[in-house]
């Protein structure tokens, strides 16, 4: 059920206006034509509850976070 979707994710993410928001936009990216989104929400919660706590940070601030590699244009 999408209750224990959102349950779960709630215990990473800090609170649910910012669940609501990091939901809405990563449903967005992550939809796919000739799916429905409710099967793309409960995938997006469903990630959201397998990653890791938002309250995990490192020394300056950023968990887990690699610059992305820079190529010359």
């Amino acid at each position: 059920m999408r209750s224990d979707l959102i349950f779960g994710a709630l215990t990473h993410v800090n609170n649910r206006y910012k669940l609501c928001q990091l939901a809405s936009k990563a449903t967005r990216k992550l939809h796919k034509p000739n799916t429905r989104l409710q099967d793309t929400t409960n995938e997006v919660l469903d990630r959201f509850k397998d990653t890791i706590p938002m309250d995990t940070t490192t020394d300056d601030g950023i968990a887990g976070f690699v610059p992305p590699a820079r190529r010359a244009a």
